[in-house]
């Protein structure tokens, strides 16, 4: 598509046979990224799964906005994946999209072969717990089987590696406070050594996988970390969760679903701060190391929704009235864990960051970000995702 300053451009592993599910995507003009620098670490070459999803596309801008380092972006481009998100990333010179599945062994040991990765940032995942409970299948396979492949391939690359670069290489592997349980009222957060307590098919699927990256460093030596996360919201975050959800149905005059009483708690983390801290950890992490990331921003899930409400208000008045009007409570979720929160601060100290935004002021850019971006969400409301509730397969499987 030389329109987009992109073209198509076939892997082939060795002897010729192609890979079928994995396919290149490289600035038309560039024809290749930037040379790997074998004299140097300061410039490095990122090897990022997930790239076109939430919180891959984020780490993706702040790599190309900050530094010098290259990106190879590996994505099975599923439902929620936007190239959009990348913004300039997507057309940039130091930036490949590698369509191929984490899962496909063949399609990865050609990816690290072809493009020598200095550090591995291991993103890609299926995330929404309302469809792990509808289908758990995709989740085992991306999150469990996918993290393996992506460990067996990146030990035997790791091990080929000279000794400077096998001393730097990293493999981060991103994951989420969920993979802890649930917190009841009163209780201290998560931190870097509470004990995992998995409540539905997708935080049993992270935590099945952060038990095998720490395996592979523990029984291997590979040099990985693995960071945990509060639940994450900003621009371009796909709408079937909580905020965005929210968000455009207040805008469109439907019903505000909230679970339950709206009494469940979440700690919040704005997108682009999480991103500026991942790629901390990825660089500046200790190998076998676990950092807790988070910004000290509980809120209820009805508190969340009542912001909303008022941040839409403020700025696009509703001649009907306010927007809690439409709130709606409905049938809790099977299962629902009732409050996460995770403590920062031995991630802060190490990393020496704290998360920029409050969740006021990540909200407010958050709902200016989908009131100037209505086509995009529109497109997905008419052709992938309109609203509709998720989660009740283990309800529907009980009649």
């Amino acid at each position: 598509m030389v329109g987009n300053r992109w073209r198509d451009e076939k892997v082939v592993i060795e002897r010729g046979t192609p890979v079928r599910s994995c396919r290149l995507r490289v600035p038309a003009e560039a024809g290749s990224l930037p040379p790997y620098r074998k004299d140097s670490f300061q410039t490095m070459r990122l090897l990022i799964t997930g790239g076109c999803g939430f919180i891959g596309s984020a780490v993706i801008r702040h790599v190309i906005r900050t530094t010098d380092h290259t990106v190879v972006n590996v994505d099975k481009m599923t439902y929620a994946a936007s190239e959009d998100a990348l913004e300039e990333g997507a057309g940039h010179a130091r930036h490949m999209l590698v369509r191929a599945d984490i899962a496909d062994h063949a399609a990865m040991r050609e990816v690290f072969a072809t493009h020598q990765p200095d550090i591995v940032m291991h993103l890609a995942a299926e995330t929404h717990v309302d469809r792990s409970i509808d289908g758990p299948g995709p989740f085992i396979q991306s999150n469990v089987v996918g993290t393996y492949t992506l460990l067996d391939v990146a030990l035997a690359y790791w091990r080929a590696l000279p000794a400077d670069r096998r001393a730097a290489f990293r493999f981060h592997h991103i994951s989420t406070d969920e993979v802890f349980g649930a917190l009841a009222k009163g209780d201290p957060p998560f931190n870097e050594e509470t004990p995992y307590d998995p409540r539905s098919p997708y935080s049993a699927s992270k935590a099945a996988s952060d038990h095998l990256v720490r395996a592979w460093h523990h029984t291997y030596g590979l040099p990985t970390l693995v960071s945990n996360t509060a639940n994450n919201y900003g621009p371009w975050q796909f709408p079937e969760k909580l905020i965005p959800l929210v968000t455009l149905n207040a805008l469109e005059g439907k019903p505000l679903p909230v679970y339950g009483d709206g009494s469940n708690m979440r700690d919040w983390l704005f997108v682009d701060d999480h991103a500026e801290a991942l790629l901390r950890v990825a660089t500046l992490g200790q190998p076998g190391g676990t950092y807790g990331i988070g910004a000290r921003q509980p809120r209820t899930n009805l508190q969340v929704v009542h912001a909303i409400c008022a941040a839409l208000d403020a700025r696009v008045p509703d001649p009907a009235g306010p927007r809690t009007r439409l709130i709606t409570f409905v049938t809790d979720r099977p299962g629902h864990d009732f409050r996460y929160e995770i403590d920062p601060a031995r991630a802060e100290a190490a990393l020496s960051w704290t998360a920029p935004n409050d969740f006021d002021t990540g909200l407010g850019r958050t709902v200016d970000w989908y009131l100037a971006n209505r086509a995009w969400w529109e497109k997905i409301h008419a052709a992938r995702y309109a609203g509709q509730r998720l989660g009740q397969g283990a309800a529907k499987s009980a009649a």
